[in-house]
């Protein structure tokens, strides 16, 4: 991690890609933001555009468009390259056709030199996740995936609305695959220390546990909804990847549900997958276990266990 200037390289000019910018502008960041797209003209309207806004924003960044030797000098990578999720498309749907695009980021950029860390927000982020550590060879603590950060964030919009309470004072999370296997572990849901089923056994009947399960749906399915509304997500997303860059490159040792290399955490081994993460410079500091029920550790290891299997197959192919 250098120490002069926070540098960070974005491969991907798409909606996901400018939204993480847009919010890395208006939050300052960092001092240099580089943009990387396939079609150079996009990333050189794009920094312009950007560039223009710079006398509104209170930032003193520099924002340009480069190529990957630019990766040389960065603190962070964050791709968000690929084809977007069409309607009624899963993630794991766009693996293939993601497949290809990330074999032609991860080796220009690893041959810069560049030694920072990996941000991935490419769905279905779980696997590109994996994949980026398998193409980069890096050490797997230095390789994040946005995971269910954004999905654990939903879930305390939606948790916080219903029990009313700020959001920012639910500690409950999204864990697994950031898809249809993910879930939400009840028995750690909290208001502020207070455990949410105790919260609704002491409501006398105006909160209900079921009601859970349709929070945990809507969580589940916000994207198809979106995607069916506008045809992408980008805004929640992009806002996510900021408050991850900010956790990195400010050193903060934070929590946050990330895509990360299991190693016997959990009970599982050699998948990349969403779990609580302490975030600082050195990219996941270390993994915190939550003690689960029964029934969570079977949900987990189920989502765990399709993430393999889907990597497998691709291996395979």
């Amino acid at each position: 991690m250098k120490s002069d200037k926070r540098k960070v390289v974005l491969v991907g000019c798409g909606m996901v890609g400018m939204s993480y910018a847009y919010a890395m502008l208006n939050q300052n960041v960092v001092d240099e933001l580089v943009l990387i797209d396939v079609n150079k003209l996009r990333a050189e309207g794009e920094a312009m555009d950007l560039n223009h806004g710079l006398a509104f924003s209170g930032s003193h960044m520099r924002i340009w468009a480069g190529d990957y030797s630019d990766c040389t000098s960065a603190d962070i990578v964050v791709i968000c390259a690929g084809v977007a999720q069409a309607p009624g498309e899963s993630r794991r749907d766009l693996l293939k056709r993601n497949m290809e695009v990330f074999k032609s980021i991860i080796d220009p950029i690893t041959e810069s030199g560049f030694n920072g860390i990996f941000l991935v927000a490419t769905n279905p982020v779980d696997i590109m996740t994996e994949i980026t550590y398998k193409l980069s060879g890096f050490n797997p603590r230095r390789v994040i995936g946005s995971g269910t950060a954004l999905d654990s964030a939903r879930l305390r919009y939606l948790l916080g609305s219903y029990i009313q309470a700020d959001p920012r004072s639910v500690h409950a999370y999204v864990i697994g695959e950031h898809g249809d296997s993910e879930f939400v572990p009840w028995s750690n849901a909290m208001l502020s220390t207070k455990p949410i089923t105790d919260l609704i056994a002491e409501s006398k009947g105006k909160l209900n546990i079921e009601e859970l399960d349709r929070i945990e749906d809507d969580v589940r399915t916000a994207a198809y909804k979106i995607i069916e509304a506008k045809r992408a997500t980008y805004y929640g997303i992009g806002m996510s990847l900021t408050r991850i860059t900010k956790a990195i490159l400010g050193d903060e040792n934070s929590v946050l549900t990330v895509s990360a290399n299991l190693r016997g955490e959990y009970g599982q081994n050699d998948v990349f997958v969403g779990v609580p993460c302490v975030i600082n410079s050195a990219g996941i500091q270390r993994i915190l276990e939550f003690s689960l029920t029964d029934e969570e550790k079977a949900k987990f290891a189920k989502s765990c266990e399709e993430l393999r299997a889907t990597y497998k197959e691709l291996e395979e192919k």
